[in-house]
Protein backbone atom coordinates (compact mmCIF):
# COMPACT_ATOMS: atom_id res chain seq x y z
CA UNK A 1 0.00 0.00 0.00
CA UNK A 2 1.40 3.06 -1.26
CA UNK A 3 1.75 6.19 1.49
CA UNK A 4 -0.37 9.30 0.33
CA UNK A 5 -0.26 8.97 -3.55
CA UNK A 6 3.66 7.35 -2.80
CA UNK A 7 4.20 5.06 -5.68
CA UNK A 8 4.81 1.70 -4.25
CA UNK A 9 8.83 1.30 -5.47
CA UNK A 10 9.80 4.85 -4.40
CA UNK A 11 8.16 4.07 -0.74
CA UNK A 12 9.49 0.74 -0.52
CA UNK A 13 12.76 1.93 -1.41
CA UNK A 14 12.58 5.02 1.10
CA UNK A 15 11.55 2.19 3.31
CA UNK A 16 14.84 0.23 3.21
CA UNK A 17 16.35 3.11 3.62
CA UNK A 18 15.87 4.47 6.44
CA UNK A 19 15.75 0.94 8.49
CA UNK A 20 18.77 0.37 7.38
CA UNK A 21 20.89 3.88 8.14
CA UNK A 22 21.16 3.68 11.69
CA UNK A 23 22.69 -0.11 11.46
CA UNK A 24 26.15 -1.13 10.31
CA UNK A 25 24.36 -2.02 6.92
CA UNK A 26 24.28 1.67 5.62
CA UNK A 27 27.02 1.46 3.36
CA UNK A 28 25.56 -1.11 1.35
CA UNK A 29 22.23 0.15 0.20
CA UNK A 30 24.18 3.43 -0.93
CA UNK A 31 24.56 1.92 -4.74
CA UNK A 32 21.31 0.24 -4.47
CA UNK A 33 19.42 3.12 -3.71
CA UNK A 34 21.34 6.99 -4.58
CA UNK A 35 22.45 7.58 -8.12
CA UNK A 36 26.11 7.68 -8.61
CA UNK A 37 26.23 11.52 -8.51
CA UNK A 38 23.55 12.00 -5.69
CA UNK A 39 23.18 15.47 -4.15
CA UNK A 40 23.19 15.52 -0.89
CA UNK A 41 22.58 17.83 2.20
CA UNK A 42 25.97 18.11 4.76
CA UNK A 43 23.76 19.44 7.39
CA UNK A 44 26.03 19.80 9.83
CA UNK A 45 28.20 22.06 7.41
CA UNK A 46 25.83 23.60 5.40
CA UNK A 47 27.06 22.43 1.80
CA UNK A 48 26.43 20.03 -0.86
CA UNK A 49 27.79 16.68 -1.26
CA UNK A 50 28.28 15.11 -4.69
CA UNK A 51 27.90 11.41 -5.39
CA UNK A 52 28.54 8.05 -3.28
CA UNK A 53 32.10 8.70 -1.92
CA UNK A 54 31.18 11.88 -0.03
CA UNK A 55 27.51 10.81 1.47
CA UNK A 56 29.51 7.75 2.80
CA UNK A 57 32.45 10.01 4.08
CA UNK A 58 29.54 12.50 5.51
CA UNK A 59 28.01 9.48 7.11
CA UNK A 60 31.03 8.08 9.11
CA UNK A 61 31.93 11.67 10.06
CA UNK A 62 28.76 11.44 11.86
CA UNK A 63 28.76 8.21 13.44
CA UNK A 64 32.17 8.85 14.40
CA UNK A 65 30.52 11.72 16.48
CA UNK A 66 27.81 9.71 18.02
CA UNK A 67 25.14 7.51 16.85
CA UNK A 68 22.45 9.10 14.42
CA UNK A 69 19.07 7.92 14.28
CA UNK A 70 16.21 8.65 12.20
CA UNK A 71 12.67 7.06 12.48
CA UNK A 72 10.31 7.46 9.81
CA UNK A 73 7.14 8.54 10.38
CA UNK A 74 5.07 9.43 7.28
CA UNK A 75 5.67 9.70 3.32
CA UNK A 76 3.92 11.68 1.00
CA UNK A 77 4.15 13.13 -2.65
CA UNK A 78 5.19 17.01 -2.36
CA UNK A 79 2.79 19.64 -3.68
CA UNK A 80 4.58 18.91 -7.19
CA UNK A 81 3.39 15.42 -7.34
CA UNK A 82 7.13 14.55 -8.15
CA UNK A 83 9.03 14.95 -5.12
CA UNK A 84 8.45 12.16 -2.09
CA UNK A 85 8.33 13.91 1.12
CA UNK A 86 9.33 11.84 4.18
CA UNK A 87 8.62 13.03 7.80
CA UNK A 88 11.28 11.50 10.22
CA UNK A 89 11.93 12.10 14.00
CA UNK A 90 15.74 12.24 14.89
CA UNK A 91 17.32 11.40 17.76
CA UNK A 92 20.82 9.81 18.93
CA UNK A 93 21.84 6.56 20.56
CA UNK A 94 24.42 6.91 23.52
CA UNK A 95 25.61 4.92 26.36
CA UNK A 96 22.22 6.17 27.86
CA UNK A 97 19.64 4.84 25.78
CA UNK A 98 18.13 6.44 22.94
CA UNK A 99 17.14 10.19 22.55
CA UNK A 100 14.71 11.37 20.36
CA UNK A 101 14.68 14.93 19.38
CA UNK A 102 12.18 16.94 16.93
CA UNK A 103 10.48 15.68 13.49
CA UNK A 104 12.13 17.36 10.25
CA UNK A 105 11.09 16.61 6.50
CA UNK A 106 13.77 14.89 3.87
CA UNK A 107 12.54 15.70 0.67
CA UNK A 108 13.48 13.17 -2.03
CA UNK A 109 13.76 13.31 -6.30
CA UNK A 110 14.49 10.72 -8.26
CA UNK A 111 15.58 9.72 -11.91
CA UNK A 112 14.39 7.83 -14.32
CA UNK A 113 16.06 4.65 -12.99
CA UNK A 114 14.29 5.03 -9.75
CA UNK A 115 17.41 6.00 -7.80
CA UNK A 116 17.46 8.91 -5.19
CA UNK A 117 19.27 12.37 -7.39
CA UNK A 118 18.74 14.70 -4.90
CA UNK A 119 17.92 14.61 -1.26
CA UNK A 120 16.63 18.42 1.01
CA UNK A 121 16.26 18.75 4.62
CA UNK A 122 13.17 21.09 5.49
CA UNK A 123 11.57 22.16 9.01
CA UNK A 124 9.08 19.73 10.43
CA UNK A 125 5.07 19.99 9.06
CA UNK A 126 2.66 20.46 12.03
CA UNK A 127 1.66 17.52 13.97
CA UNK A 128 -1.71 16.81 12.13
CA UNK A 129 -0.36 17.37 8.64
CA UNK A 130 0.72 14.13 8.33
CA UNK A 131 -0.81 10.61 9.57
CA UNK A 132 1.70 8.11 10.78
CA UNK A 133 2.74 5.84 8.33
CA UNK A 134 1.83 1.69 9.53
CA UNK A 135 5.27 0.27 10.63
CA UNK A 136 6.04 -3.27 9.26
Amino acid sequence: MAAEGVPAEREALLRRMYELFSTDERDSFVARCLAPDVNWPNVLDGVRLRGHDEVRAYWSRQFAAGHPLVRLEALRLDGDGDAVVATVRQGMRDAGGEHWAGTVEHVYRFGGDGLVTRMDVRGGPPESANPPVNSA
